[in-house]
């Protein structure tokens, strides 16, 4: 028998391709599909219009940085303010740097639906690369031990993930006694929410973006630095009477806000009870306030840090 009895077996499947005969399409009548390279025409027409859709949904108006991240975050306490954005229609626009630090960039943010003047927002954006991240945690972290001692390792030894853990921690610290000292009535910013690193608090400042100055850039005079005085020290008797300790005050984490002393930059914010050198905590920020107070000229009769001190301790439990 001849070989080409069989080019119509399957007997030859080893032979080249060019060898053997096509297969024959089951429908003759079935028309053959228009390509486009390896896709057909409907398919592509079809990717297409994805690929121009997810386009369209991602575009966001008004020129803004991003939709709103309310959904996703943990939000500030009840009762909210009215000002408050919650819409999740609403965008973000990142108006520029209003303060840069260490572990910190502050970021001046306005968040509103798309055609409303919206509200201005602070956004505090914790930095997890720095090689000295927080260069005095290891005192204030004191009390605030994690249960999971892997987690605890990483951050000892500052690897990439103990860096993002403390970083994390510090923005969940500040968050968790902005809502705590807000609702107690203090002088605090409102925290509106918290998403991973990222703080986002009531704008103390002006409508066209001026921010209020802090306590170091006023020049105020004789009686108003005695009223100022007071209102450091309300707020110093506020925080003690919690149990807490603000860890670093001084006239540059204190703002003027029309009139009204506001404490801002609480992540290092110190559980005096638990912290075994909460009292020094206490005793510091009492120095590094009335210090700034003494080189403007209010007296230390006035200022009566040993006395304060000995208030505070008190108030805290602590003796």
């Amino acid at each position: 028998m001849r070989q080409h009895d069989f080019e119509d077996f399957d007997l030859f499947d080893d032979q080249p391709a060019r060898h053997r005969k096509s297969p024959r399409r089951a429908r003759s009548d079935e028309p053959e599909p228009t390509r486009s390279g390896r896709l057909t025409e409907a398919e592509r027409v079809r990717l297409a219009k994805l690929r121009d859709d997810a386009y369209t949904e991602n575009q966001l108006p008004d020129g803004a940085d991003r939709w709103s991240t309310w959904d996703d975050a943990e939000h500030g306490p009840l009762p909210r303010p009215d000002w408050v954005v919650t819409e999740l229609a609403a965008v973000d626009t990142d108006l520029g740097v209003l303060k840069t630090g260490k572990e910190a960039d502050v970021h001046l943010l306005r968040r509103g639906l798309p055609g409303t003047p919206g509200v201005l927002l602070a956004a505090k954006r914790y930095r997890s690369d720095e090689h000295k991240l927080f260069h005095r945690d290891a005192g204030y972290l004191e009390g605030r031990r994690m249960r999971r001692s892997r987690e605890m390792r990483a951050m000892t030894q500052r690897s990439a993930f103990g860096r993002n853990l403390i970083a994390e921690q510090w923005a969940v610290a500040e968050f968790a006694a902005l809502s705590r000292l807000w609702t107690l009535g203090a002088p605090v910013p409102y925290p509106v929410q918290r998403e991973g690193t990222e703080l986002l608090l009531e704008f103390l400042g002006e409508e066209d973006g001026t921010a209020a100055p802090r306590l170091a850039q006023v020049r105020p005079d004789a009686g108003e630095l005695t009223d100022l005085w007071f209102q450091a020290t309300a707020a110093l008797e506020l925080l003690a009477s919690q149990g807490l300790a603000h860890g670093d005050l001084s006239a540059y984490n204190l703002l003027v806000h029309r009139g009204r002393l506001m404490v801002i930059d609480l992540p290092q914010v110190v559980d005096v009870v638990a912290n075994p050198a909460g009292v020094e905590f206490l005793a510091r920020d009492v120095r590094n306030l009335a210090g700034w107070f003494h080189g403007r000229g209010l007296g230390e009769h006035v200022t009566n840090t040993g006395e304060l001190l000995a208030e505070l301790v008190s108030a805290a439990g602590l003796g």
